[in-house]
């Protein structure tokens, strides 16, 4: 996740904080200065970072805070609550009308900055709450835009709307709004053109789309990877045309994520959903208290809980949960489960939302996607008898399944040991529900 650097910065500084009994004035000042040094080494905005130190030390060196018996705990309680006013303080949508009207969202942003990917992911999130989207090309200077729109459409099952490059944009915008209201539509999404930096062309062509249609929001798409960027990308575009919020893509990527600490303040414009991956289901809401709760180590439980619902249908996880009580999970179930988890995401991002799992998690070796693919290879290989009836996979089988697969033979012999260790500690813990009982360690195959 991007920020990964901020945060294990700040909890190495908190971690020192919580070591001290007490605490005096001069120590919150020193661990004030070690956080402001992380903030800017996170590409967070100077003068944000500085009001917030400020914010923090104020509320920090105050005698409730200094006497009490957990002074530590309290100046990070007051750290949580500080970034989380930072980025906005609450939760916010783009306002939507009724289902029964057009709602228009007007997608704007500097060329390579996610916007075409994200108006398909906008589609499909709000097709899941029940609205039907159109999506519309109004990008009329690459016609490679209007087409890698049309191709994620096809594959969400999205129409999109294009009339080519030949009109302007205003008009196309104006014949997809009759097109919506003769077929259905409800929500369009408009997914107008970029640049490579910001011109007089484009804010004029976004000017002209806002008087051809009404437009309920408009969001500004800012790639988080190019930081302070961002930020004046999202002041300079509010200035010309205004805009409602913001969309921070690649908050997966390498990226110090400043922008999203300081986007907010700068702009004073919420952030209403993040990128998280090239995936449909990975925009996800924006959630100010859950991303301080993830900066600052303490897990982000509710996203997880929330990605495994979304993953999960309630029947086929009843199911589930009843065969490992009964030790009857089989390599096809592997095969069902491999496939849920990664539509919820990389592993290491879904462990780190565990709280406390984030610092264990460095060095761990954790299953990737070559190896995940490695194993489902190897249960392809086997019969429908075999996947259901591990216990009788013998030698000849095994050789035959390693061929098939394109492994050795002691990857299989691995995997199906580990698989038989996996039921007998599925019948142990269902035997032992509710009370208090710790667990050897678990190795992945092949990891």
């Amino acid at each position: 996740m991007a920020l990964e650097s901020l945060s294990e910065k700040l909890q190495n500084i908190f971690r020192n904080l919580r070591g001290k009994g007490r605490l005096s004035e001069a120590d919150v000042k020193e661990a004030m200065k070690e956080v402001k040094m992380a903030l800017l080494e996170a590409d967070v905005n100077f003068k944000v970072v500085k009001q917030f130190v400020n914010s923090v030390t104020e509320r920090a060196i105050g005698s409730d805070v200094l006497e009490s018996l957990t002074p530590g705990q309290q100046v990070i309680k007051i750290v949580n609550e500080e970034l989380i006013r930072l980025m906005g303080g609450e939760t916010r949508e783009p306002g939507l009308l009724p289902a029964g009207e057009i709602s228009t969202l007007m997608l704007c942003g500097l060329q390579g900055a996610g916007k075409t990917t994200t108006a398909a992911k906008l589609a499909a999130k709000y097709r899941s709450a029940g609205r039907r989207p159109l999506l519309v090309a109004l990008d009329i200077h690459r016609p490679a835009a209007i087409e890698q729109l049309r191709v994620n459409g096809e594959k969400l099952g999205v129409e999109v709307f294009s009339i080519g490059t030949g009109h302007a944009p205003a008009d196309i915008a104006r014949a997809a709004v009759e097109h919506a209201r003769k077929n259905g539509f409800n929500l369009l999404i408009l997914d107008t053109a970029g640049r490579l930096h910001i011109d007089e062309e484009m804010m004029q062509e976004l000017r002209d789309v806002e008087k051809a249609v009404s437009v309920n929001c408009r969001l500004l798409v800012v790639d988080a990877m190019t930081g302070q960027d961002a930020v004046n990308v999202a002041g300079t575009f509010d200035q010309e045309i205004g805009i409602d919020g913001v969309i921070l893509t690649k908050l997966d990527g390498d990226t110090r994520g400043g922008a999203a600490l300081s986007i907010v303040s700068v702009t004073g414009k919420p952030i209403y959903f993040i990128g998280m991956g090239e995936k449909p289901e990975n925009l996800e809401q924006f959630y100010p208290d859950r991303m301080a709760s993830r900066i600052l180590g303490m897990g982000d439980v509710l996203t997880l809980i929330e990605k495994a619902q979304a993953a999960y249908d309630e029947k086929s996880a009843r199911e589930m949960a009843e065969k490992m009580s009964k030790a009857q999970f089989d390599f096809n179930d592997y095969l069902e489960q491999s496939a849920q988890l990664r539509k919820m995401g990389d592993m290491s991002e879904l462990l780190a939302m565990i709280p406390g799992m984030g610092s264990q998690l460095k060095g761990a070796q954790l299953p990737d996607e070559k190896s995940m693919r490695r194993v489902e290879a190897i249960i392809m290989s086997m019969t429908p008898y075999e996947r259901t009836h591990p216990d009788d996979i013998g030698p000849t089988r095994r050789r035959r399944i390693a061929g098939g697969a394109g492994v050795d033979i002691a990857d299989v012999n691995r995997l199906i040991k580990q698989f038989g260790e996996s039921r007998k500690m599925m019948k142990q813990m269902s035997g032992m529900m509710g009370k208090k009982n710790r667990f050897g360690k678990f190795k992945f195959p092949f990891s």
